[in-house]
């Protein structure tokens, strides 16, 4: 059987493409080694599917800190608001929260992917599920067919690559494209995990001491070996039994996996600011004077809702301040030290969780070989890339699936002309 277009990968850059390919008229064949389409999309966002963000295009590409630049291209062709109104136009009402975010209004995931599964039926996409790749088959310098496992090949005039990366492998992203690149001459930059929980050795984390303890709007850093700040977030965070996770820490995780490349090192320090609206000494001077209003009470007792209960207790024992101290016996040496620790709490991180633990993979397909805006490959004819497979990764908070569904939109786009264009010659 011959196609116009094979797409291989059914998520979210994958459907988006075989949609694209499909309103121009192509005869698409849409290819998943799963048994269902959409999985990334159905479990994202917890299963609210966070679909795009409505922040201005020069603050979403700044929120993909991985060659975010090259797709301001892209944005000119498809963007966010079109993104928006793409799902309108598919009955899928979208509503804004905070930070940007958008979110379907029924707030269920499924509803996404159903809407876009009537669509390919809708443009007679043919969908095989179950069907894994074994090679894309280029002659001339051009795309020319796609080998499947079970040994059956499908011709066709244009590939579109959408197979994601490495991280959540249980939803087929297993790095299969890589691979299918590298044989067309593309190179793959190195890979490594992003809005990834980060580990630590430190005793007081091997102890449990702090394990499942939230930190709510910290200004959480990754340092240099020499102290200096490399990169803050304030967002929330938790302490895990391996090191530490939550918002703030996925998009700490990258600074730290690279920061360790960079300084050849095992370990790399972070600090935790839990006042990160005053400064020392303002903090300082505020504690003080809470404590000698109530001279007689208990420090730990005076300071109840200052920070957590469980931090609270924390950092007094850190500092050698026994909680029933009362000011009159305080020393305030070891109240400096308190308040410093409030102010910036310093522990080292040994990396992070593994790539397939990662909610995104960082590297792939060098962005330098692709026509940013086609998604053309610049060193195979009818070769295109889109999604998670390319050297493109933004934080949480719905920028990779921004990046997805955009870079998807004109694979497809243009993978569909560029057939049309060769079948006029």
């Amino acid at each position: 059987m011959n196609y116009d277009v094979v797409i291989i990968g059914g998520g979210p850059s994958g459907l988006m493409a075989a949609i694209a390919a499909g309103e121009q008229g192509a005869n698409v064949l849409l290819l998943d080694k799963g048994n269902k389409l959409g999985r990334k999309l159905a479990i994202s966002g917890g299963g609210r599917c966070n679909v795009t963000n409505r922040l201005p295009i020069d603050e979403i590409v700044k929120h993909i800190p991985g060659n975010g630049r090259f797709l301001y291209s892209a944005f000119s062709e498809f963007s966010n608001e079109d993104i928006i109104r793409f799902f309108e136009k598919l009955g899928i009402p979208l509503k804004e929260e905070d930070h940007g975010r958008m979110f379907p209004v029924s707030d269920k995931a499924q509803s996404v992917v159903d809407a876009l599964l009537n669509q390919l039926k809708k443009l007679h996409v043919t969908i095989r599920t179950n069907e894994p790749v074994e090679t894309v088959d280029y002659i001339e310098g051009k795309a020319a067919g796609v080998l499947l496992k079970n040994g059956e090949y499908i011709s066709t005039n244009a590939v579109v690559i959408a197979v994601g990366g490495k991280s959540v492998p249980h939803t087929g992203s297993t790095g299969d494209g890589y691979a299918w690149a590298e044989k067309a001459g593309h190179t793959i930059t190195e890979l490594f995990p992003t809005e990834v929980p980060i580990t630590s050795n430190e005793p007081f984390i091997q102890e449990k001491s702090l394990q499942g303890l939230s930190l709510r709007n910290v200004a959480l850093s990754v340092l240099n070996p020499k102290g200096k700040v490399i990169k803050t977030h304030q967002m929330d965070m938790i302490f895990t039994h391996f090191g530490i996770s939550g918002p703030a820490v996925l998009r700490c995780s990258q600074y730290v996996v690279k920061a360790m490349k960079k300084f050849k090192t095992t370990s790399i320090p972070m600090s935790i600011d839990s006042f990160p609206d005053q400064n020392a000494e303002e903090l300082f001077q505020q504690t003080v004077k809470l404590l000698k209003a109530e001279p007689k009470k208990a420090v730990k007792n005076v300071l109840k809702g200052f920070l957590s209960e469980r931090y609270l207790h924390f950092l007094l024992e850190r500092n050698g301040i026994d909680q029933q101290v009362t000011f009159a016996n305080l020393s305030m040496e070891k109240l400096r030290g308190f308040v410093g620790d409030c102010k910036q709490f310093q522990f080292n991180v040994h990396g992070t969780l593994s790539i397939d633990k990662a909610f995104v993979t960082g590297g792939g397909v060098s962005v330098k070989e692709i026509h940013p805006k086609q998604m053309a490959s610049k060193l195979m004819n009818g070769l295109y890339f889109c999604g998670e497979i390319l050297d493109i990764h933004g934080y949480t908070g719905g920028y990779n699936i921004t990046s997805a569904l955009v870079t998807g939109r004109l694979a497809g786009k243009n993978a569909a002309e560029y057939v049309k264009e060769a079948a006029k010659l």
